[in-house]
């Protein structure tokens, strides 16, 4: 397939991969905040609830209407909407600089939430047109990548930078970063009418937004991959989110904590590039995925199970296992998502709906593995809560290897 851009004008860094690059920017504003609460807490008052609420506000979008945002992307253009996107990143990033109160980046990081969705929704689709088919699962798998290098390089690169330049110059610079990438993006990324007639002629789309959000939510490939997505998020955001914690009971200064859960969430990148690679190779999406659930719920039993206790190198390792191997998963299931999705016009609602499950799950995740240490008084039993949601995602994996999209493998 080609990308329509001449020979002689061939970007150094291709069009699919900077579309993957495109997600990666939209994570660093995920992944800003973290580091930052405790310098907002001191700079504006910020307590530990409104603390909360910047942490999750950042979801919201993709909790309450990630399909409706997939479906918009799917209508209006897939480039358009991820400039749109970049554009409100940075927009809010620079308007951020300015805040005097809570509530204003309250507002500010809803802002950055719809952004975000703007980005990621379209980027598989984009991608999906941008490559050849043989080279679709590897690019499916660096994009499954694209959060927790995000991720991992603001809670590493963060705290340096808002040491020299604060927390202002942290948001300019995810600022002009955003708006740079929007700008290159632009330059780089073939539009929406040229990739069209790069592709073999296709009748005109005459289904309706309604149709197509009823044709999504009427599927059952969706559905599982979504649920399956769903799972997976829930137990790799309690495990990590709480880590710091964990490892402040141990004892561990904030520096150390902090570079300790970078590191983890780092290695969710070699599941996801790994499980791309190994799809490009033809294995089997469903053993991947047995692989990635098992391995999590064994992993976290190691990490949390007290016969382990006076082991934490063991721990540490379990918890890196953990990570990477789950990574198999996301990296598996966006490459699913394409297949499973009705048809091409619905794609970007598919990934919509994965990504709005997916939210929820990180939504109640964390919560429910907070509510589970109270009632144990440690965090001794977080491995029932993972293992249940790996059982749960072994079911799944079952019911996918019956769809359609698999039965060839």
């Amino acid at each position: 397939m080609s990308t329509d851009i001449p020979a002689e004008h061939t970007p150094v860094v291709p069009p699919a991969l900077l579309a993957i690059l495109c997600g990666v920017v939209a994570a660093l504003h995920i992944g800003k905040m973290p580091p930052a609460l405790p310098v907002l807490r001191e700079a504006l008052g910020v307590t530990l609830v409104q603390a909360g609420f910047l942490l999750s506000m950042v979801q919201a979008a993709g909790m309450l209407g990630g399909a409706l945002v997939g479906l918009a992307a799917d209508a209006w253009g897939l480039r358009r909407s991820l400039l749109t996107g970049l554009c409100l990143l940075s927009v809010a990033s620079f308007s951020g600089m300015a805040a005097q109160a809570p509530t204003h980046l309250l507002a500010l990081r809803a802002l950055e939430g719809l952004g975000f969705l703007l980005v990621v929704l379209p980027a598989p689709s984009l991608v999906r047109q941008l490559v050849p088919p043989a080279q679709l699962a590897l690019h499916l798998g660096l994009w499954g990548a694209y959060m927790p290098t995000g991720t991992a390089v603001a809670l590493l690169a963060a705290p340096a930078a808002m040491a020299v330049v604060g927390w202002q110059g942290l948001w300019g610079g995810l600022g002009v970063l955003s708006a740079g990438m929007a700008l290159w993006a632009w330059r780089a990324i073939p539009s929406d009418r040229l990739r069209a007639l790069a592709r073999p002629v296709a009748a005109a789309p005459t289904d309706t937004w309604r149709q197509r959000l009823r044709l999504t939510l009427t599927s059952r490939g969706p559905w599982l991959v979504a649920v399956a997505f769903a799972l997976y998020s829930s137990q790799w955001l309690a495990v990590v989110g709480f880590l710091p914690s964990v490892y402040a009971q141990a004892g561990l200064g904030g520096a150390t904590a902090g570079a300790l859960t970078a590191l983890v969430c780092a290695v969710n990148i070699s599941g996801n590039v790994g499980a791309g690679q190994l799809l490009h190779r033809h294995w089997p999406a469903q053993r991947l995925l047995t692989v990635g659930f098992v391995a999590m719920g064994l992993t976290a039993w190691l990490t949390f199970s007290p016969l382990t206790a006076d082991a934490p190198v063991l721990r540490y390792v379990s918890c890196l296992a953990f990570s990477a191997l789950g990574g198999l998963v996301p990296g598996t299931l966006f490459s699913l998502a394409v297949r499973v999705a009705p048809n091409e016009r619905t794609v970007s609602t598919t990934v919509g709906w994965i990504q709005q499950c997916s939210v929820t799950g990180q939504f109640v995740g964390p919560p429910l593995v907070a509510w589970l240490a109270v009632q144990a008084g440690g965090w001794h039993l977080t491995w029932v809560a993972t293992g249940t949601a790996s059982l749960l995602g072994l079911v799944l994996v079952g019911l996918l290897a019956a769809h359609p999209s698999l039965k060839n493998q």
